[in-house]
């Protein structure tokens, strides 16, 4: 099948060509995100394969179909971007990664963890300066404290497996319940409830109209005070203006982002010799305890092997018979991650 693959850098041509040794696709690949401006690339092309911060909204769809295109093929697992109703109404199969490597997502968010409450981030820089004071590193022991996991799909439940390994109390919120979270010994609780008992907060839910904004000024009010908040997950599932407001009056202590919900014209990007017009975003890189990093829970080895393997073998099942299990449905807009 011939694709236009949209939103490219080098280690994603590495993968994706490794991988298309099996299948053989015809893949032409583009580094600006596809949007309505660069949709004419794709133009005579059966499929396109997109990620993250590529828009595919009812007018880009529309130029799609309009040129050719069949098929789209998410390399990940969030189709918030896809406007699912109206590819289903142009006759469009979109297909998604939905499990790549739940042990990367979760093995990076503990790391965010640990960097934040130990300082980690802050020691490095300041010992490469020369100063070795321990002044303003004082962490506390994950050991007992209580963490309230939101979202307990395949990468929750990973995170959850990993801090009962520390020995948390552990809470959670999913309108899909666990069992295996449950064996580990984590409790469902109300959304409230946990955000009041939790000393840190992990996201892990996908973005719907039901999440969108889950964490603003009512649900910090219901945080415990200067709990540490982590999103993993997809940046619109907070409110990022109320949380910064949150971190200056000390409500929320300490924040770690791996996604931003305006980040599609920064993450990915070297922008070291730009100012960064984003006020917020600009705001949030100001403040000591609070970790950013530019969407790279993901980005393993292992991962990026499997999004490679999946995308292109979703396309050989569309292809050849006609449809593939990881094909989405305009229906399909919540459920467990």
């Amino acid at each position: 099948m011939r694709v236009a693959v949209f939103s490219t850098k080098p280690y994603d041509r590495t993968f994706l060509d490794r991988a298309n040794s099996e299948f053989g696709h015809e893949l032409t690949y583009f580094e600006p995100h596809l949007k309505i401006e660069t949709v004419s690339l794709a133009e005579g092309f059966p499929a396109v394969c997109v990620f993250v911060n590529d828009v595919l909204d009812g007018p880009v769809l529309e130029k799609l179909a309009q040129g050719g295109t069949k098929v789209v093929a998410l390399r990940c697992a969030g189709f918030n971007n896809v406007d699912l109703p109206t590819a289903e109404r142009l006759g469009m199969k979109v297909v998604r990664v939905p499990a790549y490597s739940p042990h990367a997502v979760a093995e990076y968010t503990v790391g965010m963890m640990l960097t934040l409450n130990r300082k980690i981030h802050r020691a490095y820089a300041r010992v490469r300066e020369g100063n070795f004071s321990l002044d303003g590193l004082l962490g506390f022991d994950m050991h007992g404290r209580t963490v309230g996991i939101v979202g307990t799909g395949k990468i929750g439940a990973v995170v959850t497996r990993i801090l009962a390994g520390f020995g948390c109390r552990l809470l959670g919120y999913d309108v899909y319940p666990n069992d295996e979270c449950r064996e580990l010994g984590l409790e469902y609780v109300s959304l409230e409830e946990l955000l009041g008992q939790s000393d840190i907060v992990t996201l892990h839910c996908p973005l719907t109209p039901e999440t969108r904004h889950l964490i603003n000024p009512q649900t910090i009010q219901q945080m415990k005070r200067g709990a540490m908040l982590i999103n993993t997950s997809r940046g619109a599932v907070i409110d990022t203006e109320s949380v910064v407001h949150a971190l200056k009056s000390g409500q929320i202590g300490l924040l770690g982002i791996d996604v931003y919900e305006e980040e599609g014209d920064y993450f990915f990007e070297d922008l070291s010799e730009r100012v960064i017009a984003d006020d917020v975003l600009s705001r949030l890189l100001t403040f000591p305890n609070v970790l950013v990093t530019g969407h790279q829970a993901f980005f393993t080895l292992d991962a990026l092997d499997a999004i490679a393997a999946t995308t292109l073998r979703n396309l050989q099942e569309i292809e050849t018979v006609g449809n593939s299990p990881n094909e989405l449905v305009s229906e399909e807009v919540s459920g467990p991650q």
